[in-house]
């Protein structure tokens, strides 16, 4: 058999893994649980478990493998130093290195896991063919990564990439989970979408398709009546397309990429997503029609994976 590597992409609930072959292909991918008790000290060794028993089952040994690329939900240092991942509880850690020494000294790279996300899509999904790309996550927080020349820009202090706490609504009153106000976050997230619409409906005493759902109200739900063309749901999704449309128009006049690639559950509303976006980040953006398009990411929740693995390639 010829020589593999592992991409493993860490979540607040699972740790997803995949062994891959150097030319991209995928051979299995699994999960793990994240378990969090006690800042989450199990999830390095549980790791470490998981790929030996996977390796042992599927007949590779260790040494075949080339490397582990490995996403973490917080900023990296280019040493591999981990401040803080506040989902998991690690504070002062370098995560590589311990499952490097747990796997005979393995060579691992850690990156940030919404720039490895970029990185995937870059290698083997919606951005695949282009070299400079940004991606924007939308999932319960709003994630980035930014990809030059097809390799991660983190910046000197792990920050890049951290396109949901770029301010955008000086209006904002409360507090973002970073300390700030008025992060896109807040807004463009699914939970600031079902926010948005809340607070909307609240203001709002009209009619809406929203309003049947009641307390169980979802982003989704918000999505599928503005798609309908509810008159408060369209509301909310201009809003959250118009500070997205802000947000692009930043990325594009900084670092000028040849596409943005739009992922995570919220961009499972298709093109009507792209579309609204597009009409604020045209308006945003008037210096030039000659820019980066928007693209939809086609990876999924694999991306993650698929782009540790390309760390290490």
């Amino acid at each position: 058999m010829g020589k593999i590597c592992i991409g493993i992409d860490v979540g607040g609930t699972s740790v997803k893994l995949g062994i891959f072959t150097t030319d991209g292909k995928l051979i299995k991918k699994w999960e793990i649980i994240t378990r969090k008790a006690l800042n989450s000290q199990n999830v390095i060794p549980d790791i470490a478990k998981s790929v030996r028993d996977e390796l042992a089952f599927l007949e590779y040994k260790l040494d075949e493998v080339i490397g582990i690329g490995m996403g973490v939900p917080g900023p990296v240092l280019p040493n591999g130093y981990v401040e803080v991942c506040v989902n998991l509880g690690w504070r002062d850690m370098f995560p590589g290195r311990e499952l490097s020494a747990l796997l005979d000294d393995i060579k691992v790279e850690l990156a940030n896991d919404a720039n490895v996300a970029a990185l995937g899509e870059t290698w083997q999904g919606g951005a695949k063919g282009y070299s400079d790309v940004i991606m924007i996550t939308l999932g319960t927080g709003v994630g980035g990564g930014i990809i030059i020349d097809k390799k991660i820009v983190a910046g000197r202090h792990g920050l890049g990439g951290e396109i949901g706490h770029i301010h955008v609504r000086d209006s904002e009153k409360e507090y973002c989970n970073c300390g700030g106000r008025g992060c896109l976050e807040q807004i463009a997230s699914a939970t600031g979408i079902l926010h948005e619409a809340v607070t909307m409906l609240k203001l709002d005493a009209s009619d809406s398709l929203m309003r049947k759902f009641g307390d169980d109200l979802t982003a989704k739900d918000v999505l599928d009546c503005a798609k309908l063309g509810d008159i408060i749901a369209v509301k909310v999704m201009d809003t959250v397309a118009r500070y997205l449309g802000v947000a692009l128009s930043y990325g594009a006049m900084m670092v000028d990429p040849e596409v943005f690639v739009i992922g995570g559950g919220v961009s499972k509303a298709g093109q009507y997503l792209v579309d609204i976006i597009d009409k604020y980040y045209d308006y945003y953006t008037p210096i030039s029609k000659n820019r980066g398009k928007v693209v939809l990411a086609k990876l999924g929740n694999d991306a993650g994976i698929y782009g540790a693995a390309c760390i290490v390639l």
